[in-house]
């Protein structure tokens, strides 16, 4: 080789390493460092956002899930908002806080499942009654888990003619406020669908019915160019898996996972043990994010998986494993009293019946100080 070609290609493969470097330094190990919990109600806004501001910045949380559900004073459908619920100009508030800090907001509303809770229906039931999947199923005076009817929480048909032009409303409505790019629709711990008795859903194959609503929804908001993200469990099959109708389903709807466009991020929650279901979805094709609860010590596992996965992967592979989220399901008060260090009634569901010292804010410290370490020896 002559000496002028053997210099052009030390030059080109210098430069091709170099390339190699920056876009591997470039490369994030946690693309989501997110957290979930609910909407403060109106009197609880200004101190959620100083929790942003002093909280959730400096630990560079880059997505805020917010459960949201009918704690907005909805223009569409007022009847459906909840007392003590959200203006525009408290969302605003929020929505301000989170520009500041560079954090993605992605607003929730529980959609199919989860249209009850304990003995009361929420309000969209409450108002369309007609949308119940179960109506012969009545709503005991004291809720007992477990119990004959399988009752853990309703669903509206997802058949009924009428219910997406409700659900559609105040989705759009909520996103626009939000001014948000994506939307979260729950999705998750659905046992009522394809009910023998709904007569418009009886006989349909259960998988069919799920992929078809999750599908009409991803389809809805990508005509205004936003993502859907969903709780994974539903596309996990429980009896294979040994991981049970909670985590997983029982009801066939895992087979949904061929039916649905691999746009749709999968928020993949484990609370107990470090599953590797995120190795499942991610060779699947979709973006999978990993999301705790309330025991750190499973977290911090789970944050060395994800950080594994990435450091290990294909280039196929490797965007698809999106990071971690923390999750909280006390009220968003009750959170924050307990990071304060105030455990009371507002937030003692969230302590760990085994370990009191188990809680969503341990575990969101764990969390935040593995994904640091971790980056830091990047």
């Amino acid at each position: 080789m002559k000496p002028r070609n053997i210099i052009i290609s030390i030059i080109l493969l210098t430069g091709f390493s170099l390339l190699s470097v920056a876009q591997e330094a470039s490369e994030k190990i946690f693309q989501v460092r997110g957290f979930c919990i609910g909407a403060p109600k109106t009197s609880g806004v200004d101190r959620f956002v100083k929790f942003i501001n002093e909280e959730l910045a400096p630990r560079k949380v880059n997505t805020l899930v917010l459960l949201v559900g009918y704690n907005y004073q909805y223009k569409s459908y007022p009847q459906l908002q909840d007392s003590g619920a959200l203006s525009k100009k408290d969302v605003k508030k929020i929505v301000e806080a989170c520009r500041k800090n560079n954090i993605r907001i992605i607003p929730d509303i529980n959609l199919l499942g989860h249209q009850s809770g304990g003995n009361k229906v929420n309000k969209l039931l409450q108002n369309f009654p007609e949308f119940d999947e179960t109506p012969h199923i009545k709503m005991p005076e004291k809720y007992v888990w477990p119990n004959k009817d399988f009752l853990y929480a309703k669903s509206y048909c997802p058949r009924h003619p009428e219910v997406h032009k409700v659900i559609f409303s105040v989705v759009d409505e909520l996103c626009d406020v939000f001014e948000a790019d994506a939307f979260h629709s729950g999705m998750d711990e659905i046992f009522y669908l394809g009910d023998d008795k709904c007569p418009r859903c009886q006989g349909v194959d259960k998988a069919i019915l799920f992929a078809d609503e999750v599908n009409l929804v991803r389809n809805h908001l990508k005509e205004k160019n936003r993502e859907l993200w969903l709780w994974a469990d539903r596309f996990l099959d429980g009896r294979a898996t040994g991981l049970g109708f909670w985590e997983a389903s029982y009801n066939y709807t895992y087979r949904a996972i061929d039916m649905v466009p691999k746009d749709i991020v999968m928020c993949d929650w484990h609370y107990e043990r470090p599953d590797q279901t995120a190795i499942y979805f991610a060779m699947n094709g979709f973006r999978v994010i990993t999301c705790p609860w309330r025991t750190p010590e499973t977290a911090v596992i789970q944050t060395e998986d994800m950080a594994r996965w990435v450091k290990y992967a294909t280039k196929e592979m490797k965007p698809r494993y999106y990071g971690m989220m923390q999750t909280c399901w006390t009220s968003t008060e009750g959170f924050m009293d307990g990071f304060y260090g105030t455990v009371n009634d507002r937030n003692k569901r969230a302590v760990h019946p085994k370990n009191p010292a188990w809680t969503p804010w341990d575990t969101f410290r764990a969390m935040y100080t593995k994904m640091d370490e971790i980056e830091a020896v990047k």
